[in-house]
């Protein structure tokens, strides 16, 4: 073989080698100026590449999600004070209060005094025994009324053998007075019943401050409901009741052991809420004291805690208020709420 012949045998493969070596001499030359580059403009930014998923704004099903639930309890006490003569005290600040739960000392987180709008009904007795005492029970409608507020609300159940929503939330009074004027007496006293039912009608209310007041000349004689179903209705719910109780004398009572139960049927009811019972035996004094019941809705106190014990285990919770006695004022008495069921979930 010629010295031709072998060099056009190998020039190809040479020149491969030779070729392949350019391109990576080149590259070298390339990536260098690169690095130089990338170092002159400091360390490339971190990026994270999250995989799509599922549909935009929708949750991956089967992507673990933490359930954030933010639950502080507060509990909301509203309280009146009294003087030795039954005057309410106003002016009072926080630190002349102290309140417990079951025994246990609690902070007063939230404190205040000022006149909030109130949802109210009025439980109205127009039994048969009542017949004399229908007028003066009207007016005595009409003096709580002039203590509303334009933002408060009212509703209207009556009741004899049975009780009856005769008018339902509205912040017209005089639909109330219109309802009561022609009203006649007759059958027997469903009182238990009557209350049962403006608890329920009460869920409706739209402000957070609650009444009943209840005004009748008896005790109980024609209820389904039990004492104790009501007294427990009482507890769990958010509504302080107020009972006007028209008693004759004691001795010259000839009535019924229902009727001689009244005063402190009305009593026990309104007690568990911080409201209170007048029992009332002279019909001139109807209208003044159900205007005081008025005002004294106005000028309560409203203590509010977080309770340390936070078990929701829907028990009962006995709740304590203590007034400090201001210096120069004469003993003063307290009327609050007596507790409170815990939620249970």
């Amino acid at each position: 073989m010629s010295w031709a012949d072998a060099m056009a045998k190998h020039l190809p493969a040479k020149l491969a080698v030779l070729g392949f070596s350019v391109v990576l001499a080149f590259a070298g030359a390339l990536l260098g100026r690169a690095e130089e580059t990338a170092r002159a403009q400091g360390p490339p930014p971190r990026v994270q590449i999250v995989p799509k998923t599922g549909s935009p704004g929708l949750p991956d099903p089967d992507t673990p999600r933490s359930n954030l639930r933010v639950d502080t309890q507060l509990v909301l006490i509203p309280v009146t004070v009294t003087d030795p003569l039954n005057r309410v005290v106003t002016g009072l600040d926080k630190d002349y209060f102290r309140l417990e739960e079951d025994n246990v000392s609690q902070v007063i987180s939230h404190f205040a005094s000022e006149d909030a709008p109130i949802s109210a009904g009025i439980v109205f007795d127009t039994s048969g025994s009542m017949g004399n005492k229908l007028q003066k029970s009207r007016q005595a409608v009409a003096e709580f009324s002039k203590t509303a507020n334009p933002r408060d609300e009212f509703f209207l159940v009556q009741f004899n053998s049975s009780p009856e929503l005769t008018v339902p939330f509205t912040t017209a009074t005089e639909e109330i007075q219109n309802r009561i004027t022609f009203t006649q007496s007759r059958g027997r006293t469903a009182l238990l019943d009557a209350v049962y039912l403006a608890l329920h009608e009460m869920k409706k209310a739209s402000n957070p401050r609650k009444a009943l007041l209840v005004i009748s000349d008896g005790g109980d004689n024609s209820s389904r409901y039990t004492e104790g179903e009501v007294r427990n209705l009482v507890r769990e719910a958010d509504v302080q009741v107020y009972g006007i109780g028209i008693f004759e004398p004691l001795g010259s009572r000839g009535r019924t052991a229902e009727e001689l139960a009244g005063p402190s049927l009305l009593d026990d009811i309104a007690q568990q809420t911080g409201g209170r019972a007048y029992p009332v035996e002279n019909l001139n004094d109807l209208p003044d004291i159900a205007h005081k019941i008025g005002i004294e809705l106005r000028n309560q106190y409203v203590l509010g805690y977080s309770p340390t014990n936070q078990v929701r285990d829907g028990k009962y919770r006995r709740v304590r208020v203590k007034v400090v006695q201001p210096r120069g004022f004469p003993p003063l008495r307290a009327f609050w709420r007596l507790g409170y069921y815990a939620p249970s979930q």
